[in-house]
């Protein structure tokens, strides 16, 4: 393609203005929050204060901003004003911030560079992301094409980075272009390659499943003409990029060999979810969700997979979904949905895994999971959106939430109360009684409406995400070994932050601002609902007295986790052998202790 026929027509600089100060708000009110940067109090004013930060140079940014409880803030986008000897700088504002903080000491060169990327490429995204749809058409909009509407993680500020696709790959592979592409599909030789399933599905059973009767001849005929036995391999599907950009390089000897042999494509459609490797069949929705590698770079973490949890995650799924199954409240009261991840492919690599302390990137580049379909999950009138979506506000600032609300029929708060009864109790339940939790983030929490008012959730995505407790349970000793090496076992304090940070910082702190702009729900009384909802679990399950202490949700202070320090200062761009684990950094006041004596 010539340079002149690339499509830059979302590159106005009208839209860059915007996304540029979209962006900076939210680098100033994560920034105040998590301490990166120390403003000014200026002056108090009716509704905000007026707060003033400068950087080391004398740029100086004035803004107001609300302060909100969690001790965190909402910066008003449009009262920021960036100076330097007293003239206006209007260009590139956001990244202007980022020149700031590199000259903070914490910050290393290489960290700025890099980090400067993340944020050009999450504005060309935000670009892609202005003039969507309506609250009204998104609010009844098909779950897998919603999720190309989103704009990404609601705290990280590089939260489009994608480090590893160019331009041409970020419009063909983005979630935000909703393009539907086709799997292609490789033969792997069994013995570099191992198949993993819950104990009802055998690899041919669920081949068969994924694949037409055409599709699988074609295969066996690509097979049978390099004169290799059928029976020696197992079929696992790529994306594209990865092939091209990872397993043709990297896994060269195995294709020199016949150990990896590219089959074609598959003929359904599918399209990509806000997690860029979680793909959605749209010709035959009942089918498998396909979880595969791409390894780039986004927000926190490389986007592999894991080899030694992608090979437990049928037995996560065993484990999770029995637990729902043998208890009545979790079943039949809550009727919680769990999208099984069912089978999985792993291969690993002859040389990276024998490396030792090899960056992880290189131990997580081929394999698949595949996960239950949502759409099998749902009842008749049900539909099902990720929770993220309640944060989303429309190309005119309307918030889409406002519309599931006025569609419902409820008053805002009658809707918020049916929302906490539909997510919080199972959580509850699995932390309480099993010491068990799911990392319950916009993403992976499944919201179910029925005429728009929720009802219940549906979790997904155990394998990255389940964690159990260190405490000598008795519903833990059932768990198997290999199962206790590979989850997590956490401390009470840390088990407890997957609800409070995962849910209520990282998701319900938004939810609480956008529904005190739109509808007048004051924060004390949202949290107040989610303190109540929690009670009322508490007082429905005496038995559990002693968890209710050990696993305290309501305590006044809780650790802070720092998600954009994380890379900022801590972790950098290093290429470890190990995923980054979120930082701390300090304690904030719990909001669900200082509604206490409002919510009485």
């Amino acid at each position: 393609m010539k340079i002149v026929e690339t499509d830059l027509s979302k590159f106005t600089k009208q839209s860059w203005e915007k996304v540029n100060q979209q962006l900076l708000a939210k680098m100033l009110q994560e920034f105040m929050y998590e301490h990166i940067i120390e403003p000014t109090e200026i002056q108090k004013l009716s509704q905000a204060t007026l707060y003033q930060w400068k950087d080391k140079k004398g740029v100086t940014y004035t803004y107001q901003a609300k302060e909100r409880l969690f001790d965190s803030y909402h910066v008003i986008a449009n009262t920021i004003k960036v100076t330097f000897e007293n003239q206006e700088i209007t260009v590139s504002k956001a990244l202007q911030l980022l020149i700031g903080l590199s000259e903070e000491e914490a910050m290393t060169s290489p960290t700025a560079g890099h980090l400067a990327k993340e944020y050009f490429h999450t504005l060309v995204a935000d670009l892609y992301l202005q003039n969507q749809k309506s609250a009204d058409e998104l609010s009844t909009m098909d779950y897998a094409e919603l999720e190309g509407e989103m704009t990404g993680h609601p705290w990280i500020t590089y939260n489009k980075g994608r480090i590893g696709f160019g331009f041409d790959d970020y419009v063909r592979f983005a979630p935000e272009q909703k393009n539907p592409i086709q799997l292609s599909w490789i033969a792997v030789a069994k013995q570099v390659c191992s198949f993993h399933s819950v104990a009802a599905l055998s690899f041919e059973k669920m081949i068969n499943q994924e694949l037409s009767e055409a599709t699988r001849k074609s295969f066996t005929n690509r097979l049978k003409e390099r004169q290799l036995t059928c029976s020696d391999y197992y079929y696992l599907p790529v994306h594209e990029w990865q092939w091209l950009n990872v397993i043709v390089p990297l896994f060269a000897e195995y294709i020199a060999n016949d150990f990896i042999v590219p089959l074609g494509e598959g003929e359904d459609s599918y399209l990509p979810q806000q997690s860029i490797r979680t793909f959605v069949n749209t010709t035959y929705p009942e089918k498998f969700h396909v979880k595969l590698p791409m390894s780039i770079l986004n927000t926190l973490v490389y986007r592999g997979l894991p080899s030694e949890r992608c090979i437990i995650a049928p037995q996560v799924t065993e484990y999770i979904k029995g637990i729902r199954d043998q208890d009545t409240f979790l079943r039949d009261t809550c009727k919680i949905g769990l999208l099984g991840e069912v089978a999985a492919l792993n291969v690993n690599h002859p040389t990276f895994t024998n490396i030792q302390n090899a960056p992880y990137q290189y131990l997580e580049m081929l394999g698949v999971v595949w996960r239950e379909s949502v759409y099998e999950e749902l009842e008749e009138g049900e539909q099902a959106l990720t929770l993220a979506a309640l944060l989303h506000l429309d190309y005119s600032g309307k918030a889409l939430v406002s519309t599931y609300i006025q569609k419902s029929g409820l008053t805002p708060r009658e809707w918020i109360s049916a929302l906490m009864n539909a997510v919080l109790p199972p959580l509850l339940h699995y932390l309480y009684q099993y010491g068990t939790v799911f990392s319950p983030h916009g993403q992976n929490t499944v919201l179910v409406l029925n005429n728009f008012k929720p009802v219940r959730i549906i979790m997904k995505d155990f394998v990255d995400d389940v964690n159990i407790s260190d405490q000598p349970f008795d519903e833990l000793q059932s768990l198997s070994q290999e199962l206790k090496t590979v989850l997590r076992s956490e401390e009470p304090e840390g088990l407890t932050q997957f609800i409070l940070t995962g849910l209520f910082i990282c998701h319900f702190r938004y939810l609480a601002t956008i529904l005190e702009e739109h509808e007048g729900v004051t924060e004390q009384e949202f949290w107040s609902t989610v303190r109540n909802e929690i009670l009322h679990y508490q007082s429905q399950h005496p038995q559990l007295h002693d968890r209710f202490k050990l696993f305290d949700l309501l305590r006044p202070r809780v650790t802070k986790l720092t998600l954009n320090r994380n890379r900022m200062f801590d972790y950098g761009y290093a290429d470890d052998g190990d995923r980054p684990h979120a930082s701390e950094y300090g304690t904030v006041r719990n909001a669900l202790h200082e509604v206490c004596e409002f919510a009485k």
